[in-house]
């Protein structure tokens, strides 16, 4: 990084796609009082509070990744003495050598937030003059609303970039955000209180020759005809997310390996008997229950492995990684 970057008046740093701190220049680092190298490698979201990760996943990540930019956008960086910074920030996505990047500055906003302090307290005594007249209240009242329906609109974008970012759109399903997230939800729930749940990886079988048979609109319909019927058996607490291509996993709460064995078999019938569209299926399930020793790749990994064991067993059965690994 070159000088005039490293000493620019304003805070630099260029994350990957995944979120990560590649670079970042020294007025970030004073700023938020950290040496530089504390920050390189950490995930951006190390440095927001819970308030602004939300903000991140809402709005920063579908915007970007939708539009390429964001500006503007107004947050807190939360610094070494864990007191929050409040920045306005720039980002942009770019390409370097094959590589997804996000550039981003930040300004520190201390002394804006002051001046608008001040500009609002001399907003409500303008306001307060202009209560002594009937046409002021009049005209206060009209900019009322005009606030509430702008404030409105922008709860329901902002409802929407949410929904879109966890949804996969071909299913109406969560996507593999949506359920990785509510695998470390539910993984932090085991360990703070002992609740058990089972993990579901449910694959298709044989969809390739569906797509080569009868064409892509084809499986794309025996997709979400399996997304219907999935939902439909589903509770209220599971989670039911698709996990990519013919693949779909469930999260049951409170499921061991013998509340959940059942359950699966109770899919899998289900999916063998009911018609998709004018074809039929089957399915292949492969079943793990989180142990005390579990971390959130080791117990996918786990449900992963059953699932080739049913595949490798002749297809449309169940298997629970604890069978299997005896």
């Amino acid at each position: 990084m070159d000088l005039q970057l490293d000493t620019a008046p304003c805070g630099y740093f260029s994350l990957s796609s995944a979120g990560i701190i590649q670079s970042a220049n020294r007025t970030l680092a004073n700023m938020l009082a950290y040496e530089r190298d504390d920050l390189l490698g950490k995930h951006i979201e190390s440095f927001l509070s819970v308030t602004n990760k939300l903000f991140f996943h809402t709005y920063f990540y579908p915007f970007i990744q939708l539009y390429g930019q964001v500006g503007e956008i107004f947050l807190s960086l939360r610094a070494s003495d864990q007191l929050d910074i409040p920045v306005l920030l720039n980002g942009v996505r770019q390409e370097r050598d094959g590589e997804t990047f996000i550039d981003c500055v930040v300004v520190e906003m201390r002394k804006r937030l002051e001046h608008e302090k001040d500009i609002l307290k001399t907003k409500k005594q303008l306001e307060e003059l202009y209560e002594a007249t009937n046409e002021a209240n009049k005209k206060l009242e009209r900019l009322h609303q005009e606030y509430e329906i702008k404030q409105q609109e922008l709860m329901n974008v902002n409802h929407l970039l949410e929904t879109m970012a966890l949804t996969d759109p071909l299913t109406g399903l969560k996507n593999r955000r949506f359920f990785q997230e509510s695998l470390l939800a539910n993984i932090a729930a085991y360990h703070r209180a002992r609740t058990p749940f089972s993990l579901f990886i449910i694959d298709i079988d044989h969809f390739k020759s569906i797509n080569d048979t009868y064409g892509h609109p084809i499986g794309d319909l025996v997709l979400t005809k399996l997304a219907q019927l999935l939902r439909a058996e589903s509770r209220e607490i599971d989670i039911v997310a698709r996990f990519g291509g013919e693949e779909f996993v469930l999260i049951l709460p409170g499921a061991d390996r013998d509340a959940a064995v059942p359950v699966a078999e109770r899919y899998r019938s289900k999916i063998e008997a009911t018609p998709m569209g004018d074809y039929r299926i089957t399915a292949s399930i492969g079943v793990a229950t989180i142990a005390p020793e579990e971390t959130d790749q080791t117990v996918l990994h786990k449900a992963d492995q059953a699932l080739y064991h049913s595949k490798a067993s002749g297809r449309n059965r169940v298997t629970h990684a604890v069978d299997f690994n005896k």
